[in-house]
Formats: structure tokens, sequence, C-alpha cells
């Protein structure tokens, strides 16, 4: 596992590229998402095939080839700050390996953001890059357009991360298990981790980080699933903490909660629920790859330095 590198926080000005490495992206959301990074005094450019619909998938965002090229040549610009992901949905997976890594490396580190779908792509510039990413919300989603919680966190992360070094869960954070914890932060959408086991781009365990999980959209048989593998590959093994998001339109939370309890209080490291990121609304901005100190039992994460240098 590489060291991580802290990518430069954004100035006024600074050059976005918006890409959509998963799913179709709706115009007029994206239309929005721009207008608020103009209204951040950023400068949006959007890549060429972000409006692209795949031929036979409707699930994609135009064809596997062209999606990548679009990610590959938004990375290695120049004179590009940040790249940015419209949407999640599916897709990443299919075009990730039609990356080129090594030259991705060496274009330097750059900002990125993304949730959901782009837990790949955390994963993959994490064990490929060595390089923290941003875990937040994506500039044609329904939250970064309509909810000011989400827009002002990922605005802060970006401009003045000194001011969000400690996180905090919203109203309901609770711990399933007290206690504090220290690691670097990690994970995602828990179906995205549990897929890219035995993939050139997973690491080999969460061990000594703290593990973020979130999901959208599953019963809880499939989440019970989805965790059972990760702890039969022993993907879990020696993990500090666990922070647990959002379960959008999943099985009711009663529910929920009772198998996250099930299977992760075994552990016996501090477990945090309803942590404020992932699908929900007003989502906060989790960074990868930054060490962190978690205290179950308050609800906080305390950063060790701030997201962006």
């Amino acid at each position: 596992m590489k060291s991580l590198t802290r990518p430069a926080r954004l100035a006024p000005g600074a050059r976005v590229a918006v890409v959509a490495p998963s799913g179709p992206v709706p115009e007029e959301r994206l239309e929005a998402g721009l207008d608020l990074l103009r209204g951040w005094d950023l400068d949006p450019v959007v890549a060429p095939h972000v409006l692209d619909r795949h031929g036979e998938f409707d699930y994609l965002a135009g064809t596997d080839t062209d999606r990548a090229a679009d990610f590959q040549a938004a990375w290695c610009d120049p004179d590009v700050d940040a790249v940015l992901c419209a949407r999640g949905g599916y897709g990443a997976q299919r075009m990730i390996d039609l990356l080129d890594w090594s030259a991705i490396a060496a274009a330097g580190p750059k900002v990125f953001v993304g949730y959901s779908d782009i837990t790949a792509l955390h994963e993959a510039f994490a064990t490929r890059v060595g390089l923290a990413t941003l875990h937040g919300p994506m500039v044609a989603g329904v939250d970064f357009v309509k909810n000011e919680r989400a827009q002002e966190h990922l605005r802060a992360t970006l401009f003045e991360p000194e001011t969000v070094r400690t996180v905090a869960a919203p109203g309901h954070g609770a711990a399933l298990v007290p206690g504090r914890a220290r690691g670097r932060l990690l994970g995602g959408c828990l179906s995205l981790l549990a897929a890219d086991l035995g993939t050139p781009y997973a690491r080999p365990s969460a061990r000594g980080g703290l593990l973020c999980l979130e999901d959208v959209g599953e019963e809880t048989y499939r989440l019970d699933r989805y965790l059972t593998q990760l702890l039969r590959a022993g993907w879990l093994d020696g993990v500090a903490g666990i922070l647990l998001g959002s379960w959008v339109e999943c099985s009711p939370y009663s529910e929920v909660r009772a198998m996250l309890a099930d299977r992760l209080v075994g552990l016996g490291v501090p477990v945090v629920e309803e942590f404020g990121f992932g699908h929900g609304e007003g989502a906060l901005t989790i960074p990868f790859g930054v060490t962190a100190e978690l205290d179950a039992a308050a609800g906080t994460l305390t950063l060790d330095e701030p997201a962006l240098r």
C-alpha cells in the first residue's frame, strides 16, 4: 500500500474538469451544478462525453472507451486542478482497466471528488497512485444541487480545509460500540468494496484504517452478504474503527441496524452509526487517505491535518 499524498487546495479561478465515469447524467442537474461551481469562482470544463448515452446499455454514460478517454484526458491536462465526477450509478469498474495509471500518477496530485460507484476509483487512486481523495457530493447530484449543508461542507473542504478539521455526525450519530480509534480513512459504498475484492485495485485489507461504509437501494440480506464476504475474506481483520453513513432506500433502518450490529460489533472496535456521509441528504465530505481520530461516543472525527494542502 502506497503512502498517500494530499493534493493542493483550490483557489479562486481554479479549473475543474467534470467527468462521467459511470451512469448517464441529467443535463438539467449538470447545468445547475455547473452554475454552483461558477458561483464559487471556479472554472468548470465539461468533458466531451459527459452527456453521452450508451447505445445498448442505458445505465452507462457512453462507451467504456469514451468514458475512460475523458477521465484520462482530464487528469493529464496540466491546466486542470481538480477532477469532479458528475454522478455515480454504475460503470466505473468497466472503464478502470482502460486507464493508464502510470500516466495518471505522473500527472501529479489533483483533487478528486465523488462517491457511490466512484468507490472503485477511490480505491484505485489509493493503491495505484498513493493519492488522498474526497468522498463527497457530485456535480449533477440532487444533494449537491439542492442541499446547502452538502454544498457548504464540500466548498469549505476544497477552499478552506483547515476549517473542517473536525467532522461531526449531524443530529443522530450514535455509537454502536463506544471508544476511540485512529487510522487512515478509507471505504465508500459497501457493495463496491465487496465487488472490488480480487481485482488489481483492491487493497489487501482495511487493517489499521477507519473504514467508512454506506450504500443505497439494498435489501438487508444483500448488505449482510457484502459484509459477510468482506469478513470471510479477512478484509476487515485489524480494522481500527468503523463509521456508518446513510442507507437510503434500503430496508427499514431498524432492520439494517440490527444486521450491522450483528456483523460488526464482534470486531471489538469503535463503531459509529448515522455519520452523515453517502447517499443521504446533506452528505458530508470525507477525505480518504487522511489520518484521523474517531470518537464514537461523541460522534466526531478529528483529522490530523487538513484534507488538502
